[in-house]
């Protein structure tokens, strides 16, 4: 029997350190000389964020979930360009253990900010990765769109992601995630659904 601790029950993962690495993952990644210039593998990525996008437009979450490593985390900064998050606001900052609770309360049905459901439609272009430095794992910029309507309302949120993401022999998985709103600084109502 296994006694490391598991990233579902516990944050042991989130240390400076791992804030340290964070911090440093996003920030001057996108330059010119480390772009991706692999057309197939451009593609595949691609393929991956639009897979991501249809996840969540179905409602799949735990399948989405699926998509990301153990110890990962979703982001989504409450300033431009996003920063360190020890020392800025954020909209939200997920972990593994956090980021389960999310979408066990979605999958409930009772959510009460999601009752009604949101209907969204996402929309992702402009997807560029980028060398990261570590072998296997590439930096991806993608541009978003989603529009939700949910309870006789609609709205837009856009902007641009970020992910980290570690490459499979068959695929990709997300080790973090950071969505930058154009808006980050404004009143978002009520971000209840996964951006």
């Amino acid at each position: 029997m296994s006694t490391a601790p598991s990233p579902k029950q516990t944050s042991h993962y989130v240390t400076d350190a791992f804030y340290d690495d964070l911090v440093r993952d996003f920030s001057d990644w996108q330059e010119d000389d480390r772009t991706v210039g692999d057309v197939n593998l451009r593609e595949a990525c691609r393929a991956f964020l639009e897979r991501e996008a249809r996840l969540l437009d179905n409602h799949q979450y735990s399948d989405w979930l699926a998509l990301f490593v153990d110890e990962c985390l979703y982001w989504v900064p409450a300033t431009p360009h996003g920063g360190d998050p020890r020392r800025e606001v954020a909209v939200c900052l997920d972990d593994r253990r956090r980021m389960e609770d999310r979408v066990y309360r979605l999958n409930t049905g009772a959510a009460w900010s999601q009752i009604p459901a949101s209907r969204t439609v996402r929309m992702v272009s402009n997807v560029e990765p980028f060398q990261s430095g570590a072998d296997g794992v590439l930096m991806v910029r993608s541009h978003f769109m989603i529009n939700e309507f949910r309870a006789g309302e609609g709205r837009s949120l856009a902007g641009w992601c970020g992910h980290r993401l570690r490459q499979l022999d068959d695929g990709f998985e997300i080790l973090v995630k950071q969505v930058n709103l154009l808006e980050c600084d404004q009143n978002l109502r009520n971000p209840s659904i996964i951006i």
